[in-house]
């Protein structure tokens, strides 16, 4: 409540609508419980850029955040109000998880606390208030403490776990699908002793087991990805990732109102901000300090997947980069390259427990004073409250007229190419009919669709109506204000005279028409 502060305060009405990622966002936290519950196995034909198909795997389907406001979606709660209380939950289990993490690997609950709140509340996470598959990251810590139990222990049981946490985190978010499966391989690839001995061919059986269930369990929603990848050519070039990829900057920007108005504002335009902070840091050295701590297991994990979120958040630069990206499906898809910082951030989140440990063991009667003063310190530094929202006023009635099956919307002015993003809002709308809409809002949009905003931006014109037509286009609104500063007061007037537009109804500047 206090790094997302004042949402709490009306949590029905403040949003990050004015960021249209934050309308997708809350557009699929919508799609995605209604088709559960009406036809499952249409899951990725989603209503928008219609008439293509496997549209819900343009970007995230957010399937476990989905699933967690499920309930509230169909018992007809506003996806606005559903959206910010999913943001809550997110960051409350995320820094809830890495605080059990390090609370059993370290014995100390004050290790966990301060990992947990480093882990949970970081400067990348919140700023990113707009994509709330960004803090949703819950499930990693669970993967890393079944991941630690299986290469210590090789049980099978302990690898159906491992696996239920991969999938999880995987099915909150594309990038995070990604950034697990190279986290559990680096940490695996750091603690060879644990695996290559012959008499520890059971660790292997028990990672093989891992992978098949993670393989199983993942493949539905990856084929759909796989075909528009292969028909609509969905994959990022190397130029897309070098302009979204991380920099020097990177690591010295936050959000965090402390550092940000005293120094750190001169590295945070144009970057994604990575700064662990000052306490965090400072602990992280601590625990590497001690060469005891340096060669435990469980820090070398730590390092091994610190140093390769530094690495790979570089993108191009980085030697060798072309080459995965090349050859790796699933790393080709990914554009802001920069993301991968954050795996630095969860790396010294982890060292920082354990420097809270080596500060315990030198003070062992401060046990309680280094947990309040340490926790205080790593959330000031983070805090960027308040947090700048605006206020969702509710959805125009009129879209509740374009609930009837068989409906097909076309939203105007149309926003193609770069003004794609600028659909945001009529996805936002289309939450209240969940019917074909033409428009869309995206991760990426297919060329065939580009081509088709081409032409519908000459709306009324002959050519524009035709294709509405071709593709069974039955209901046409337009949005009379931005309609007219975009393509002009008489093109607004002559639609009037369209013939095949008939109006049913204006109410709040928007006009609704169907095909006669």
């Amino acid at each position: 409540m206090l790094h997302s502060w004042p949402l709490a305060t009306d949590p029905a009405h403040l949003s990050r609508l004015d960021n249209d990622d934050a309308s997708l966002n809350a557009w699929v936290i919508t799609w995605v419980p209604h088709a559960l519950a009406h036809q499952p196995w249409r899951l990725f034909e989603a209503p928008i850029f219609y008439p293509e198909a496997h549209t819900l795997a343009y970007s995230e389907h957010l399937m476990v955040p989905s699933l967690m406001g499920a309930p509230l979606i169909w018992a007809g709660v506003s996806p606005v109000l559903v959206q910010n209380l999913l943001i809550l939950l997110g960051l409350a289990l995320s820094g809830w998880s890495m605080f059990l993490l390090m609370s059993n690997w370290t014995g100390s609950m004050s290790a966990g606390l301060v990992a947990g709140l480093a882990y949970g509340f970081n400067a990348h996470i919140l700023a990113r208030f707009a994509h709330l598959q960004a803090q949703h990251v819950e499930f990693l810590p669970a993967a890393l403490y079944a991941l630690d139990r299986v290469l210590d222990h090789g049980r099978r049981r302990d690898a159906a776990w491992l696996a239920a946490a991969i999938v999880l985190q995987s099915l909150c978010s594309n990038y995070l699908l990604v950034f697990t499966l190279f986290v559990v391989a680096a940490c695996v690839a750091i603690r060879p002793a644990a695996w290559l001995d012959a008499s520890r061919r059971h660790v292997l059986t028990a990672l093989a087991v891992t992978a098949a269930i993670t393989f199983v369990a993942l493949a539905p929603f990856l084929w759909p990805y796989y075909l528009v990848s292969r028909d609509q050519g969905m994959i990022r070039s190397l130029d897309e990732v070098a302009t979204n990829a991380a920099t020097w900057r990177s690591y010295l920007a936050t959000g965090g109102r402390l550092h940000y108005q005293w120094w750190s504002h001169r590295f945070f335009a144009d970057t994604t901000p990575l700064f662990p902070g000052v306490t965090v840091t400072i602990l992280g050295a601590i625990a590497l300090a001690g060469r005891a701590r340096r060669v435990h297991p469980r820090v070398r994990m730590a390092i091994a997947i610190g140093l390769l979120g530094v690495a790979l958040s570089l993108g191009p630069v980085l030697p060798g980069y072309e080459w995965l990206h090349a050859r790796i499906p699933l790393l080709a898809a990914l554009r802001a390259a920069a993301r991968w910082g954050w795996l630095a951030l969860v790396a010294i989140a982890i060292l920082a427990g354990y420097g809270v440990v080596a500060l315990e063991r030198r003070w062992p009667r401060a046990r309680m004073a280094l947990a309040v003063c340490l926790g205080a310190l790593v959330t000031i530094e983070a805090m960027r409250t308040p947090v700048g929202y605006t206020t969702f006023t509710g959805y125009p009635p009129i879209y509740d007229r374009l609930r009837a099956t068989g409906t097909v919307v076309a939203e105007f002015p149309f926003y193609s190419g770069q003004s794609v993003s600028e659909n945001g809002p009529y996805l936002v709308n289309n939450t209240r009919y969940l019917q074909p809409l033409v428009n869309g809002y995206s991760g990426f949009q297919p060329t065939s669709y580009a081509i088709r905003g081409e032409t519908l931006r000459n709306f009324p014109e002959p050519s524009a109506i035709d294709e509405l037509r071709k593709i069974g286009v039955t209901h046409v609104t337009v949005h009379t204000s931005a309609f007219a500063e975009k393509s002009g007061a008489e093109a607004l007037k002559a639609i009037d005279g369209v013939t095949e537009l008939e109006l049913l109804a204006e109410e709040d500047g928007i006009r609704l028409y169907r095909f006669k």
